[in-house]
């Protein structure tokens, strides 16, 4: 099966910065798609960037211009760098992939615990 680790979470002040890391692990045979939602209590789950195999990028306007999502150093390893941080950041960031197994036909997602990012002065 696969499991997704997220870490990098804590409390940060208005303007400051943070880097959330992913990594996947488990029988992994291929991974098309990697990414980050975000949920705040009294709001729905709330996507804040995905990043293809092939490396294209999206995220809404929220976040446009102050996060970037990154695939790299390690292997099956996500990074979502977060500045300009405000206070309605605030949430758990759940990280997700489109993955398929090493014994399966389909690709399906899976889903990270998640980790709090609290934005507060």
């Amino acid at each position: 099966q696969v499991q997704l680790v997220e870490s990098g979470g804590g409390l940060v002040q208005p303007g400051g910065s943070l880097r959330l890391s992913c990594t996947a692990s488990g029988s992994i045979f291929s991974i098309n798609a990697m990414g980050w939602y975000r949920q705040a209590p009294g709001k729905q789950r709330e996507l804040v960037a995905t990043i293809t195999s092939g490396g294209r990028t999206n995220y809404p306007d929220s976040v446009k211009g102050r996060f970037t999502i990154s695939r790299g150093g390690a292997e099956n390893t996500v990074y979502l760098q977060m500045n300009s941080l405000k206070p309605e950041d605030t949430a758990v960031y759940l990280c997700t992939t489109n993955a398929k197994t090493i014994t399966s036909l389909f690709s399906r997602d899976y889903w990270g615990k998640g980790t709090l990012v609290t934005v507060s002065s």
